[in-house]
């Protein structure tokens, strides 16, 4: 069943799946996703056996991007992933992005620059060219991972085209942030978008500056005079001593530093695993999300390929991550959202709080027309559903499956107008909840027949598969769709 729209009137009508319509849009995506999954026969195998022999067989590159507004639970899936691949790389973003993620003793990690793949000790651990890096806070994970005891040391390589994130970078984000006022974008303040800027006009210093002492200290000083004269009054650095501190922090970073681009072509020549960890999300790229209110970098599949150097037609599988409903933390447009009472249960069932900031996150039921958007931008081959468990409480359950503009019309697409997107009504249908605990489940077969349904629905609206169902934060608590 599904609502279709007539003139202001809503009315409930047997139509064609829109599978039909989301796979002649994606004329490839289940015979990519056959070919993407080799699925384990389960026969005398436990279901965590069956699920480990699968993901050994996933292509060789393989991509994990967030679908909504970043905070889908990525990282866990790239942490599980990793077990099974030989390098585990991010190409865009900064410190802005929070990955928590659980080793198999249940241990937490809150991982910020470092790939989600640190925690396989086997895997090598880079930092792309596209990733604009924070000196001390990468020096403070490093030294928080090996205090309980991951080794990072011949590990982990940091681009030298990546850029260098200044502590005075994120003065400068506080800054634009009180000149909007009311206006404001809610960022992090974690300095991204000014370092980007900076990259863009072509005066950023990047990794490989550092080899450099006299260049380095020369593009500093012209970058610190520039925004003194921006913020005449309110920004002042000492150059001299920023540039003896990056002095000792290179001595320090030296080990880590190498041709990044090199590297991962190399290891894709010698037929080694590439595991590609996106950040943010693609309702948050600087092109495709609700701009202004996105991140300064490309989350979606086209920064994965300018973040790393990898060609497009490397990648055999992209999955993309989305919660069972929505959040998103900042400013912005937010067609979904839910207010009052639900919003807090479902924000603390959730526990939507940020990672990196601590911010509660807004929450909202599951906007099937942004997902749909985020599958035809980067051609997913998989979907991965996290947190399904949290709807568990809920007597129903709403998917947002259409925008209505205010004069009645029904969107064809995700709208680029914000305006409009603000004044959008939103289309739902009600599911029924199954109000018992599924955080137990480990198998497809073990969920209660209106989650089951609950996930069919969302695979039928958007043409993708939807593989993988996360039930808990545990890597075990990760279920295959195995019918």
């Amino acid at each position: 069943m599904a609502l279709e729209v007539h003139g202001t009137h809503l009315k409930r009508t047997s139509v064609p799946r829109k599978t039909a319509g989301a796979r002649a849009k994606h004329p490839q995506a289940p015979r990519r996703a056959s070919k993407a999954v080799a699925k384990a026969q389960t026969t005398e195998r436990t279901p965590a056996q069956a699920q480990e022999e699968e993901f050994a067989a996933l292509a060789q590159v393989c991509a994990v991007l967030g679908s909504q507004w970043g905070d889908e639970g990525k990282g866990k899936l790239v942490d599980v992933l990793a077990q099974k691949y030989d390098v585990v790389a991010r190409g865009q973003g900064g410190a802005n992005a929070g990955h928590t993620i659980y080793d198999s003793d249940g241990n937490q990690y809150k991982l910020h620059l470092m790939p989600s793949g640190v925690l396989n000790p086997d895997a090598q651990c880079i930092i792309g060219n596209g990733v604009v890096v924070n000196l001390p806070s990468l020096f403070e994970e490093i030294k928080g991972l090996e205090g309980r005891g991951i080794c990072c040391k011949g590990r982990v390589l940091v681009s030298d085209r990546a850029h260098l994130l200044f502590d005075f970078h994120k003065e400068v984000d506080g800054l634009r942030e009180e000149e909007l006022a009311g206006k404001k974008i809610g960022t992090t303040k974690r300095g991204i978008g000014p370092c980007y800027s900076n990259k863009a006009i072509r005066n950023g210093i990047r990794v490989g500056d550092l080899n450099h002492p006299d260049v380095f200290a020369e593009k500093l000083a012209r970058l610190v005079d520039e925004n003194r004269k921006r913020f005449a009054g309110s920004f002042d650095l000492d150059v001299e001593a920023e540039v003896a501190a990056y002095k000792e922090y290179f001595e320090e970073l030296r080990p880590y530093i190498g041709d990044s681009v090199h590297v991962i072509n190399q290891a894709y020549s010698e037929g080694k695993r590439i595991l590609v960890e996106g950040a943010n999300a693609t309702m948050l790229d600087l092109d495709f999300g609700t701009y202004p209110y996105v991140t300064s970098s490309n989350p979606s599949i086209g920064g994965v390929c300018t973040g790393l150097g990898l060609s497009p037609h490397k990648f055999g599988c992209v999955i993309g991550v989305a919660k069972a409903y929505t959040t998103r933390v900042g400013e912005g447009p937010y067609p979904t959202e839910l207010f009052g009472e639900m919003a807090e249960r479902v924000r603390e069932e959730g526990g939507e709080y940020g990672t990196t900031t601590g911010r509660p996150r807004r929450c909202g039921w599951l906007d099937v027309v942004a997902l749909d958007y985020a599958c035809t931008i980067n051609g997913f081959t998989h979907l991965n559903i996290t947190k399904l468990d949290v709807l568990s409480v809920l007597d129903e359950i709403k998917l947002g499956v259409a925008y209505k503009a205010p004069n009645g019309d029904v969107l064809p697409a995700f709208p680029s107008d914000l305006t409009l997107l603000e004044q959008v009504e939103v289309v739902y249908e009600t599911l029924p909840g199954w109000k018992s605990d599924i955080s137990k489940c480990r198998t497809w077969s073990d969920l209660p027949a209106a989650a089951q349904a609950y996930v069919r629905r969302v695979e039928e609206l958007t043409g993708v598969e939807c593989r993988w169902i996360g039930v808990g934060p545990g890597r075990e608590a990760l279920i295959t769709k195995d019918e």
